[in-house]
């Protein structure tokens, strides 16, 4: 049966609109609408890196600095917070995937992760910096005042490659900080290593007498990574982040856990 030329008009015109629509669904809403709609902000992190994130063993519940930033966050998004616990190793293909909306779990801004993501404005500075004894005047200014001298560090640590690196400083690697505190308060070491952060959550948890000394590198900048091509829902984070600096609600936070307000380059006490 032949089709009239009316009917082969009409027929044309429902496809081209099918397709249409088609192609138009294809986008995908914004994340902030689609986080609204739910009514939940799905945050992915390791919940075993303390300070930063991890079980309290007398609540069992996730506590920590990010998962306080995390409920800040949501707060001023107007959402509730819900938590997925994912190893390090696979946490960025969760966020690639859609396991959860945002990654708050200390995830440095790199060129080579910002090909894929998208980041917040930084809510975190840090750099590496020495540890002393709490009593010690030793001029220590940079990697050039400890030659010959011995240097703690956590094996297998960034900072022990950084260390390593450095003519005529002796590293002396640990299983962890507890062992290189201890040597250096004995004086079996004349100083420590590790990341600002670490080095002030240390001094305000430890019972060690210990300080921290001289920045010895450039600082590294911290944000929230997410799907990229969801211009709403970084605006929406990055106010809220904003927001949350100015009028001292983060600052709050980040001294409840370090001593310190950590969304600002610090300077050695």
């Amino acid at each position: 049966m032949k089709l009239s030329r009316v009917m082969r008009g009409a027929l044309a015109a429902g496809v081209t609109a099918f397709a249409a629509l088609v192609v138009g669904g294809a986008h995908a809403a914004d994340l902030l609408d689609t986080v609204k709609e739910r009514g939940t902000l799905i945050v992915g992190v390791e919940g075993t890196y303390p300070p930063f994130n991890f079980v309290d063993t007398k609540t069992q519940q996730l506590d920590g600095f990010d998962i306080d930033v995390s409920k800040l966050l949501a707060d001023k998004l107007g959402v509730k917070v819900q938590f997925v616990k994912t190893e390090w190793s696979g946490i960025l293909a969760g966020l690639s995937s859609g396991k959860f909306d945002v990654i708050v779990n200390q995830v440095g801004i790199t060129p080579e992760r910002q090909k894929t993501f998208d980041f917040s404005i930084p809510y975190v500075a840090s750099s590496p910096q020495l540890i002393l004894r709490k009593n010690d005047d030793s001029p220590y200014k940079s990697f050039s005042d400890l030659k010959g001298k011995k240097l703690g560090v956590s094996q297998g640590s960034n900072y022990e490659a950084l260390a390593k690196a450095q003519k005529g400083v002796e590293v002396k690697s640990y299983p962890g900080a507890p062992e290189y505190l201890s040597d250096l308060v004995n004086r079996r070491v004349d100083a420590a290593l590790n990341d600002q952060l670490m080095t002030a959550y240390l001094i305000k948890t430890s019972n060690v007498p210990i300080k921290g000394g001289a920045i010895v590198g450039e600082p590294a900048f911290n944000g929230i990574p997410f799907r990229k091509d969801n211009p709403k829902f970084k605006a929406a984070v990055d106010k809220a982040l904003e927001d949350a600096f100015k009028n001292g609600e983060f600052a709050k936070i980040s001294d409840k856990w370090f001593g310190i307000d950590v969304s600002k380059v610090q300077k050695p006490a």
